[in-house]
């Protein structure tokens, strides 16, 4: 039986095995956190190790992976399907968000230096055109580097840590609310870096602190608008 298997090429190859597997990982991953694999959607092991060029195995372990993480859920006799997350999940989420960020924010306006800023508003800059140009996938990937680069200008290794270990969820979230956010979070980014350069602590905590609950506000509203 593995004879047969093994000259089916059905068995994974043993090169690089942990390589492969996390390459995998990240695949479906970032799929789940762009959307293109939509919350509840059900995920065959084959159809993804086709689309991967990859073996069955290396897909089955990073299905149960995600399931620990709590991306995907294994129903018993049914498969793995991507998570749906509950209203009160996302809302625990991003208000974590809001408290690391604000923080961020104040130290960033205490720490940053002119090549800090420059490269702020290189990021803001990039944001508004994808906006204008209507590039939902650019906006928020550049949302999201803009976030992270006001964390790394904070200074903070803990804060930074514990901010990316909730960096994908926010952009999970972000991802359905990003064209209804459009314009208005450029805005707020360009008030944010203002009070950064003017290293006004105060006026970063709270311009961050009020651009992060909108998020979350319009992602509780996001059925309505819809």
């Amino acid at each position: 039986m593995l004879s047969a298997k093994l000259a089916q090429g059905s068995v994974p190859r043993l090169e690089r095995p942990g390589p492969l597997r996390e390459r995998v990982y990240e695949a479906l991953l970032e799929l789940i956190t762009t959307r293109a694999l939509q919350p509840g959607q059900h995920l065959v092991e084959s159809e993804l190790a086709g689309h991967l060029g990859v073996s069955r195995q290396p897909v089955r372990e990073a299905l149960q992976r995600l399931n620990t993480e709590g991306w995907v859920d294994l129903r018993p006799a049914q498969g793995a399907f991507v998570h749906e997350p509950t209203e009160e999940e996302a809302d625990q989420l991003l208000s974590v968000r809001t408290l690391l960020e604000a923080d961020a924010a104040r130290l960033a306006a205490a720490n940053s230096g002119t090549a800090g800023i420059a490269a702020l508003e290189e990021l803001c800059a990039q944001g508004e055109r994808a906006v204008a140009d209507d590039d939902v996938d650019l906006a928020v990937a550049t949302n999201a580097a803009f976030h992270a680069k006001v964390m790394e200008l904070a200074g903070n290794l803990v804060l930074a840590e514990l901010a990316a270990q909730v960096d994908r969820r926010v952009r999970w979230y972000y991802t359905p609310v990003a064209r209804q956010r459009g314009t208005q979070s450029w805005i707020e980014h360009r008030e944010l870096i203002a009070a950064i350069s003017a290293r006004d602590e105060g006026r970063a905590t709270e311009i961050m602190k009020a651009h992060t609950e909108h998020t979350r506000t319009t992602y509780h509203q996001r059925e309505r608008a819809s």
